[in-house]
């Protein structure tokens, strides 16, 4: 029988398949009655679940990171798919197809890192070349590098999408930097590799994805500043001179500048040539990337328009 995904459910749809769960939370409506309220997903995206008259029991039953087989219904909620469950079985993971569960194998992952090696080794300034290779050596580091997300939800929401995320954005540097000759192109590829290099501590993605203690307390911005400041010592050892201080200034602000504004959630704005160049680099690479998810999975099948995205402000044309 073939599986059903979750890009795959619309309204009504009866559901009898396994999903991985996270975000388990016990809650009350507005009686006081309590429900169990999980996030449900496979490779192709993720749905909130609801189980009504739910208990204590129900809860400690699931630890997020399990396989369950679901067994309910869809239904569209406020523009978005749901699962209302029925039924809610923990399945062994040695049961499980993990296939149906990574978007992308070890060979693109592999290929991925080729890329972004490339792209490091073209380097021209010698500081930012010993700074890579600090990174690069750094095995702790590239390997949770391959394998975080870039988000929770929002975009890059899957194992390897941080690896996938920073690549793209590194091909676009290249081209923006070899395109504006008064912008430091090489700057703007260290920027695109080291931007979100917080997150791979920030988040959490092993079974599910979360946040960490020290994640939700500082942010990835500042954990990879600290990271880079770490960073910039072993680049000086691996060189034999230490790093321009405004160099390495340069590179912490794009980091700490690159969400654009404080209202979300960079604490300065971008003040150089090169941190307003990336923030609009890295800007539509996300905005690409949550549009497309959201026009894959719109639930809107009769028309040519999403539902109204309230995160952005409008509906999409879907064709």
């Amino acid at each position: 029988m073939p599986r059903t995904f979750i890009n795959q459910l619309t309204e009504g749809t009866k559901i009898d398949e396994v999903y991985l769960v996270s975000q388990k939370q016990l809650r009350p409506n507005r009686q006081g009655n309590l429900y169990l309220q999980v996030r449900l997903s496979d490779k192709t995206g993720s749905v909130t679940g609801m189980l009504w008259n739910a208990a204590q029991t129900d809860y400690d039953r699931v630890a997020n990171g399990n396989y369950v087989r679901v067994n309910g219904n869809a239904q569209v909620f406020n523009g978005a798919i749901q699962v209302i469950l029925k039924t809610l079985t923990v399945v062994d993971a040695g049961e499980v197809n993990e296939a149906d569960f990574v978007s992308m194998n070890i060979q693109q992952i592999n290929e991925l890192v080729t890329r972004l090696t490339s792209h490091l080794r073209l380097l021209k300034n010698p500081h930012l070349v010993n700074l890579a290779e600090a990174y690069l050596i750094d095995e702790n580091f590239m390997a949770k590098l391959k394998s975080a997300p870039a988000g929770i939800k929002n975009h890059h929401a899957y194992i390897g999408g941080l690896l996938q995320h920073v690549v793209d954005l590194m091909d676009v540097a290249k081209f923006i930097g070899d395109k504006y000759v008064n912008l430091d192109g090489d700057l703007l590829i260290m920027a695109a590799f080291l931007h979100d290099s917080g997150k791979v501590d920030e988040l959490t993605y092993s079974p599910d994805f979360g946040y960490s203690d020290h994640g939700q307390l500082l942010g990835h911005m500042t954990l990879g500043v600290e990271m880079l400041t770490e960073k910039v010592k072993e680049a000086g050892m691996i060189g034999g001179e230490s790093l321009p201080e405004d160099l390495v200034v340069k590179l912490k602000h794009i980091i700490m500048s690159h969400h654009g504004d404080p209202s979300m959630g960079s604490p300065v704005l971008p003040m150089t040539l090169e941190a307003i160049a990336f923030h609009y680099i890295d800007n539509l690479d996300a905005k690409i990337q949550a549009v497309s998810q959201l026009i894959e999975e719109d639930v809107n099948n009769d028309s040519n328009w999403t539902t109204y995205n309230p995160a952005l402000s409008r509906k999409i044309l879907k064709k």
